[in-house]
């Protein structure tokens, strides 16, 4: 579980410096009043101008050493609590890409942002004020009615009665609004969600014309949103005109009851603007912890958040150790696989088995949400199998350690990924030291040495963050080249050649098949022709196997593969008359201009 303590344990000697600091300077104002009282009851009283000098440099001593004190305070502060952010985000990023799909799927991404961002920085300022203040402000509080007690026993039970007043409003307003701010962290969950669905689809929402939809249900979440932060910001807001109400209520008090006491002759003047001088410090010691107390609040909540992410523990473990690696004809079999996704009613796969072997091609086909995507995922164990068993060269993938596996394994998802940087950085995350040779031919087996041969600086040509400044197809054989430099000896295509046209993809398919002897590949698709020269090819049907084998055997025997086949070469012969009618319209009317300019003629 998330403990700020444990990230502090670092810069334990700036955890224990800075409040030290402060607390020196809370000693040293504590002499202010007494300070003041004398040059009244002494200095202006018999008109000793050289003493109110001398006591004047006194308070001028008192404030450069409180100053001292207060600026290495605040440094070992901001020290602790920077520190304090940096380990914390570097944690939870290590913890976040620990683990597997399904926590992320559960846990959403928008909120992670948040939690990484917002409510980490929420805590850090936390941790920074608390160092400064936790210590400061309660010593001048009590040290306040300490000295008034020495000042004049009588005028000092004002302060009894007026602190446990104040502490009950502080902590009673304190206590009402940590629940109310872990509302307002969800609401601004809720609102980042909406902001990163529009910004990435507003291409889509603006092809739909749901411009006005949206902006309305942006409208509604910011509303909630600040109908939330505008409520706990009313009851915050209590705490200091509540707490002047009271404190100055305490300083009439004093002032009458000094007043008595002067006139009896019990207490002099100085002592009574001492005693004034000692609530106004209570004053704003407590609203400086007021504060302190909101901003603790809201770090409260989000440090119960940031726990909250620590507190989910990866599904899929890394083996400790790893095995010996070694290579079989087999190279990946999968033994009754079935696999159900988290409070999924049904499972994705049921009872799959097959064998893959070395420098086979297998394609897998089937209808949306039939489990190819989920399928392909297990072999690189981006989730684990709810029973049965995934073997790579005759071992199951839970022996293997994430790098053994994973680096032996090339993998092109659905969605084209590339990264900010050049493309020989994108194309080096699938082999680190690979050389210019090396990614040239990575990209020509991935048909994409026009996209580089179009680019001014080639290999060294900038991308922007998320390819946006490629098309979908260059992106898809940049990322197809990423996988395909390290040369691996398992290849997995996930419906990666959507984007592409039936020349590309049919080059992309011949080369993959001619450059990569004894590479096993896997080749998820929609297109029945895509996967047809397969060695196997594996039919998926609302997650379980209605067929395997080659294209002729399935043909004959898997009626869900024909309808499959049927179905687009139907689309594929309509989408060729179309295009070949357009194309002959075109010419009638080129020849119609032709015609047209010699009779001009």
């Amino acid at each position: 579980m998330f403990k700020i303590t444990d990230y502090l344990k670092e810069y334990k000697k700036e955890s224990i410096i800075a409040p030290l600091f402060k607390m020196l300077e809370a000693s040293f104002e504590l002499f202010v009043p007494l300070v003041m009282a004398a040059i009244v009851d002494t200095g202006i009283k018999n008109a000793d101008n050289g003493y109110i000098l001398r006591m004047g440099g006194v308070l001028l001593l008192l404030a450069v050493v409180g100053l001292t004190c207060s600026i290495t305070a605040q440094y070992f502060a901001a020290k602790a609590s920077v520190g304090f952010g940096k380990r914390v985000r570097k944690d939870l990023f290590s913890h976040i890409n620990a683990l597997s799909y399904m926590e992320i799927d559960e846990v959403g991404t928008s909120t992670l942002i948040t939690r990484m961002t917002n409510d980490i920085n929420q805590i850090q300022s936390g941790v920074n004020m608390f160092l400064r203040l936790f210590l400061r402000s309660p010593f001048i509080v009590f040290g306040a009615m300490i000295m008034a007690f020495a000042v004049d026993v009588k005028a000092a039970l004002v302060f009894v009665v007026a602190i446990p007043l104040l502490s009950v409003v502080v902590f009673g307003i304190m206590f009402y609004s940590i629940p109310l701010y872990q509302k307002v962290q969800k609401a601004l969950d809720h609102v980042l969600l909406m902001t990163r669905e529009n910004l990435a689809g507003a291409r889509v929402i603006r092809a739909f014309c749901r411009q006005e939809d949206e902006n309305r249900d942006y409208s509604e979440g910011s509303d909630e949103l600040l109908r939330l932060q505008t409520f706990v910001g009313r009851i915050s807001a209590m705490m200091n005109p509540v707490t002047y109400i009271i404190v100055n209520a305490a300083i009439i008090a004093i002032i009458w009851i000094g007043g008595l006491q002067v006139n009896v002759g019990n207490l002099t003047q100085g002592e009574v603007i001492a005693l004034v001088n000692y609530m106004s410090q209570i004053l704003v010691e407590l609203v400086k912890l007021a504060n302190l107390i909101i901003l603790l609040t809201k770090a409260a909540a989000c440090s119960k958040r940031v726990g909250e992410v620590f507190a989910v523990a990866p599904s899929v473990l890394e083996h400790p150790t790893g095995v010996d690696l070694a290579r079989d004809k087999k190279k990946v079999v999968f033994n009754k696989v079935t696999f159900a996704y988290k409070d999924s009613k049904e499972p994705a796969l049921r009872d799959i088995s097959f064998t893959a072997k070395e420098g086979q091609t297998i394609g897998i086909i089937g209808g949306t949400g039939s489990g190819k995507t989920t399928l392909v995922n297990l072999i690189p164990r981006f989730y684990d199998v709810s029973s049965g068993e995934v073997l790579v060269d005759q071992v199951n993938v839970k022996k293997y350690s994430f790098h053994q596996l994973r680096d032996r394994i090339g993998i092109v998802p659905q969605k084209a990924v590339l990264f900010n940087g050049t493309i020989a950085d994108n194309l080096r995350w699938g082999k680190d030291d690979a050389t210019v040779e090396e990614m040239e031919r990575a990209v020509a087996i991935a048909q994409g040495t026009d996209v580089v041969a179009s680019k001014k600086n080639g290999l060294e040509e900038q991308i922007l963050q998320g390819g946006k400044n490629l098309s979908g197809g260059q992106r898809q054989r940049l990322t197809i080249a990423r996988a395909l430099v390290r040369e691996p000896e398992i290849l997995i295509l996930d419906d990666s050649a959507s984007a592409l046209d039936f020349a590309t993809d049919a080059r992309l398919r011949k080369a993959i098949r001619e450059e990569t002897r004894g590479m096993t590949v896997f080749i998820v698709s929609q297109r029945a022709s895509t996967i047809k020269q397969a060695d196997q090819i594996i039919v998926l049907e609302d997650g379980a196997m209605a067929g395997i084998g080659t294209h002729e055997e399935l043909m004959r025997k898997c009626e869900v593969y024909r309808e499959i086949v049927k179905s687009q070469d139907d689309n594929q012969e309509k989408t060729v008359a179309e295009e070949t009618e357009k194309s002959v319209k075109s010419g009638r009317k080129k020849n119609r201009k032709k015609r047209g300019r010699r009779n001009g003629e």
